[in-house]
C-alpha cells in the first residue's frame, strides 16, 4: 500500500487527500511494528541495560505515540471515505465534502500533535516508576506505597481510555454513516432494477461489505 501511494504521488506537484492519509497509515504501521521488533531484540539481548537505563523508558513512549498515531490515521481514512463517498444533504456535511481536500493535511498534524501529548503521561509515570525501583527503599508504610501507586495507574487507565476514545468514535460514526446511506442508496438502486445483475449495484453491496469489515 505504501509503495503504491507513494508512486502515484511521485512527480505531481499536489498529493491527493487519500495518498496523504494512505502514505500515512501504512508508514506508521510499518514502523510500529518494526519499532516492537526493535524493541524485543534490545530486550532479549541487552536485557541488563535495556532496565536499567533509560531505554525501557524511551521505547515504551514511542510505541505509545506510534500506536495511537496510527489509530488515528485509520479514523481520519474512515471519515474520508464517509465524507467522499456518503450522500447526505446537511449543510455541514456539504460543507465538509467541499473543504476535506485543504482539511486533511491539518487533520494529520492534529493526530501528532494529540499523539505526542497522550504519550507524555506514560513517559512520565514510567519515569517516576524507574527512579521508584532504582532508588533504595525508603523506611515508609508500604500500604501507602501500594495506594499511590494505585491511584498513578487509575489515572493512567482513564487518560489511555480517553486517548483511543476520541479516534475510536470517530471511526465507529463514520462507518456507520457511510454504511447508512450505501444501504439506503442500494435500496433505491433495487427498486429501480430492470432484473437483470447491475454492476454498479454489486458495488455497493461490495462496498457495505468492505466497510463492515473494516468497523
Amino acid at each position: 500500500i505504501l509503495a503504491v501511494s507513494a508512486s502515484s504521488c511521485i512527480g505531481s506537484k499536489t498529493w491527493s487527500p487519500y495518498d496523504m492519509i494512505m502514505i500515512s497509515l501504512s508508514s506508521s504501521r510499518i514502523i510500529l511494528q518494526c519499532w516492537n521488533t526493535l524493541d524485543f531484540l534490545m530486550a532479549i539481548f541487552f536485557e541488563t541495560s535495556y532496565y536499567k537505563e533509560n531505554i525501557f523508558i524511551v521505547s515504551e513512549v514511542i510505541f505509545t505515540f506510534l500506536n495511537y498515531f496510527s489509530l488515528w490515521f485509520g479514523a481520519w481514512l474512515s471519515v474520508f471515505y464517509c465524507i467522499k463517498v456518503a450522500s447526505f444533504t446537511r449543510p455541514f456535511f456539504i460543507w465538509m465534502k467541499q473543504r476535506i481536500a485543504r482539511l486533511v493535511p491539518w487533520m494529520l498534524l492534529t493526530s501528532w500533535l494529540y499523539s505526542f501529548a497522550a504519550a507524555i503521561p506514560f513517559a512520565l509515570d514510567l519515569y517516576n516508576e524507574h527512579n521508584n525501583f532504582t532508588a533504595p527503599l525508603p523506611m515508609t508504610n508500604s500500604s501507602a506505597m501500594r495506594t499511590t501507586r494505585k491511584d498513578s495507574l487509575t489515572l493512567l487507565i482513564y487518560l489511555c481510555n480517553a486517548a483511543i476514545s476520541l479516534p475510536l468514535i470517530l471511526s465507529v460514526v463514520s462507518s456507520v454513516l457511510l454504511i447508512r446511506s450505501l444501504l439506503v442508496h442500494t435500496r433505491q438502486m433495487q427498486n429501480n432494477a430492470s432484473g437483470f445483475r447491475d454492476p454498479s449495484l454489486e458495488a455497493h453491496t461490495s462496498a457495505i461489505k468492505s466497510v463492515c469489515s473494516f468497523l
